[in-house]
């Protein structure tokens, strides 16, 4: 296990799902927004594990965050920003993927007509924020490398 080729692997893959949000952004395409901007944070949220142990399994990376923290691992000039990014990252979770890919069954709703532009416009901008501190992060604990490289 290398952290810092875990981390730069999970913010290539933030990165790209983020590309691929803003391109249904602009084709209108809201679900498939939401749906990549869900896999964007996913991703945020683990690269910052992952510059700790190893990567769990999961769509939502809320939880190992936790745990992370509750071992006192994390700085204190990070820990505010991660704390704050907590509820972002339960919210665009496993309930969020699981909305986008299979929609609402109780209420017989197909995920198209579930989102809209204002969800999609939301998502965008949340990415953003994780994706920025998730590059925090890894530039914190690897300031000798950078984490816009794409390998």
């Amino acid at each position: 296990m290398s952290s810092e080729f875990d981390a730069r692997f999970q913010l290539r893959l933030a990165k790209g799902f983020q590309e691929e949000a803003q391109q249904d952004y602009q084709l209108r395409r809201w679900r498939s927004c939401v749906d990549n901007a869900q896999l964007s944070v996913e991703n945020s949220g683990k690269a910052i594990i992952a510059l700790f142990e190893p990567v769990q399994k999961t769509h939502n990376p809320a939880n190992q965050l936790r745990e992370i923290i509750k071992k006192n691992r994390i700085d204190a000039a990070l820990l505010p920003d991660l704390q704050t990014a907590l509820t972002v990252f339960d919210e665009l979770g496993f309930a969020q993927h699981f909305m986008t890919d299979y929609g609402d069954e109780e209420g017989y709703r197909d995920p198209w007509s579930i989102f809209s532009e204002a969800d999609a416009l939301k998502s965008l901008e949340t990415v953003s924020t994780c994706l920025a501190l998730a590059e925090r992060f890894f530039n914190f604990y690897h300031p000798e490398s950078d984490s816009t490289l794409v390998e």
